[in-house]
């Protein structure tokens, strides 16, 4: 078996996916409460702390079409397909730094930030290439607008909540300091 890929972190992967299932649905009665929450950030930039940049980028990249193809939110093109390289950025990334560190909470913040800015950035530029392919602009204004602006909320959440519970999972051994 793959470095990585144990039963234990397969498991965790496929309860972080349900989880990115489930998060929506508390926010989908107002759908601009979900777009600015980013509820199915969080589960996928956990999974990559937890199991790693590998599990993390799968659970990524496969969430937002899985929840397309099933409830049709997001909507296929081009969100969802947007999204699956923007969340597959997210749990590589943060599992990748995080893995490569002291584990400290600078470590967190700094793997959870660098992950966001580089899940931003790869939903830009996958953004405006389906926009190219539909012929629709997608310029710069869009792109600050989707990834900052309106996201603020969900961002302010993600640097509260995320590394507050690697540390309480650090402390009670579910991940490794």
């Amino acid at each position: 078996m793959m470095k990585g890929f144990s039963v234990r972190n397969i498991v965790l992967s496929a309860l972080f996916l349900a989880l990115g299932f489930v998060l929506p649905f508390f926010t989908m009665q107002i759908p601009s409460i979900g777009s600015m929450l980013l509820p199915m950030h969080i589960p996928v930039i956990i999974c990559g702390f937890v199991c790693g940049a590998p599990l993390g980028l799968i659970v990524g990249f496969i969430l937002p079409l899985l929840r397309s193809l099933i409830f049709t939110m997001p909507p296929m093109f081009p969100t969802a397909i947007a999204m699956a390289f923007e969340l597959a950025a997210y749990g590589m990334i943060s599992g990748y730094l995080y893995n490569r560190s002291d584990k400290k909470v600078f470590d967190i913040y700094f793997s959870l930030i660098v992950s966001m800015i580089g899940g931003r950035i790869i939903w830009g530029l996958v953004s405006a290439i389906l926009c190219g392919f539909s012929g629709q602009v997608f310029g710069i204004s869009v792109f600050v607008a989707g990834a900052f602006s309106n996201a603020v909320p969900g961002i302010i959440l993600q640097i509260i909540l995320i590394p507050v519970l690697i540390v309480v999972l650090q402390k009670v051994k579910l991940i490794g300091k």
